[in-house]
């Protein structure tokens, strides 16, 4: 018989996905859809990494408490290990975050907390501060710290950078990754460097996060920080996690254009993926000029659509969005 013994052996091996109908460029532009993992996205796999590393390390001890401030996707892959290994959880995330990724990460037993986002990193409020502040309360407790985490960028050089090698036949020229913790693009960018150091590694950022001109100036400028919808790509803070050597080039995506082209993905392509994938192939078009008909083009899509029905594919919200 054939069969997993739990569902943490069925993470990694996603497909890629010929886009034939949203993509402008002339490039051959290839998805590698997470949202074949079992928690949906492609933090299960850096999340079920971070803790077999601090279970070996002794950061984690039986019985303990997993405590993060998460956007919700690392909150799931974290939440099915954690349901396997016999670990509490506590996610804090941001008001911003959709509904069904709150009742979701509820739904697999996780404490969920919620605090405001219109704060910065160091009010006392924000998730990060309240995050650390849990974890130096509750006993036997484990701060993962996703945005420092080295198991991170670690996990994608393992598995997502080879799986696209081996997939692509060493043929992709270019990798585009929404950027938040960092960890997808610099884990797999890293790798696909050490086997092909032409490859292009392009970012996804958004209008109201830092990354974009810190990368391009060295200044991290206070006034780029302002509030913006897009979830799960974008920061107001630089994560260890962001290996700005391996990033070529950042490509900034609008709110809008984010969400209308996660929508069409669905309705064109029969994708049903959420906010960053949409950014990413929007960005994708805003780049068509920079790449040729013989570019092999590898986008992550890192989560799944059905976390933003009451936001993305709501047509009411997208109206008071001004989106529609």
């Amino acid at each position: 018989m054939k069969f997993y013994h739990n569902v943490l052996e069925t993470i990694g091996n996603t497909p890629l996905i010929k886009l034939n109908n949203v993509v402008e460029a002339d490039a051959l532009v290839l998805a590698k859809v997470e949202t074949f993992n079992p928690g949906h996205s492609i933090k299960d796999r850096m999340a079920l990494k971070m803790i077999e590393d601090a279970e070996n390390t002794g950061l984690l001890l039986p019985g303990g408490t997993i405590i993060e401030g998460t956007s919700g996707n690392t909150g799931m892959g974290l939440a099915l290990a954690a349901i396997q290994k016999g670990y509490k959880c506590i996610f804090v995330l941001a008001d911003k975050q959709s509904k069904e990724k709150m009742d979701i990460l509820r739904a697999v037993g996780a404490d969920v907390r919620v605090c405001p986002t219109d704060v910065e990193p160091e009010d006392p409020r924000s998730y990060y501060s309240v995050s650390k502040k849990l974890s130096k309360e509750i006993p036997n407790s484990w701060y993962v710290n996703q945005y420092d985490n080295p198991s991170n960028s670690l996990a994608h050089y393992e598995t997502t950078g080879p799986e696209i090698w081996r997939q692509t036949s060493g043929k992709i020229t270019h990798l585009v990754v929404g950027v938040g913790t960092g960890g997808t693009i610099s884990g797999t960018g890293k790798y696909l460097k050490e086997m092909n150091p032409n490859i292009k590694v392009w970012g996804i950022d958004t209008y109201g996060s830092v990354f974009k001109k810190y990368h391009e100036t060295g200044i991290f400028d206070q006034e780029e920080i302002y509030s913006y919808v897009t979830e799960g790509i974008g920061e107001d803070i630089l994560p260890k996690n962001v290996d700005f050597d391996i990033i070529d080039h950042f490509e900034k995506v609008t709110d809008k254009d984010g969400a209308i082209m996660a929508r069409r993905l669905s309705r064109e392509e029969g994708i049903m993926v959420g906010y960053s994938a949409g950014s990413a192939v929007a960005g994708i078009n805003q780049m068509k000029k920079k790449l040729k008909k013989e570019d092999v083009v590898v986008v992550i899509f890192h989560d799944h659509g059905t976390r933003y029905v009451g936001k993305l594919f709501n047509d009411a919200w997208m109206k008071k969005m001004n989106f529609l």
